[in-house]
């Protein structure tokens, strides 16, 4: 176990290599926008309790990010990633 563990943080701000447990999909209740991009997260497989690692991010500005969830990995942009919050494990 590291120091980390149970500190909850967006899943953008991982350590490649790093593995979290969502605990919950948020952002701003009232914009629109954001809410539409968590549905769309929970589209793609993203729900609470769901392990996740995050494996590669781009070289140039660190984003996209690659992260596998179960057995599936997703590409997604960091502000994207950061609507879902995770448990460090």
């Amino acid at each position: 176990m590291n120091h980390l563990s149970n500190v909850v943080i967006p899943l953008g701000a991982l350590l490649i290599g790093s593995r979290g447990k969502v605990t919950e999909l948020s952002g701003d209740q009232h914009d629109l926008e954001t809410s539409d991009r968590i549905d769309r997260l929970r589209e793609i497989g993203f729900s609470e309790g769901l392990d996740v690692e995050l494996l590669h991010q781009s070289p140039f500005g660190k984003d996209p990010i690659a992260v596998r969830i179960g057995a599936m990995t997703v590409a997604l942009r960091r502000s994207e990633a950061n609507l879902i919050k995770v448990q460090v494990i």
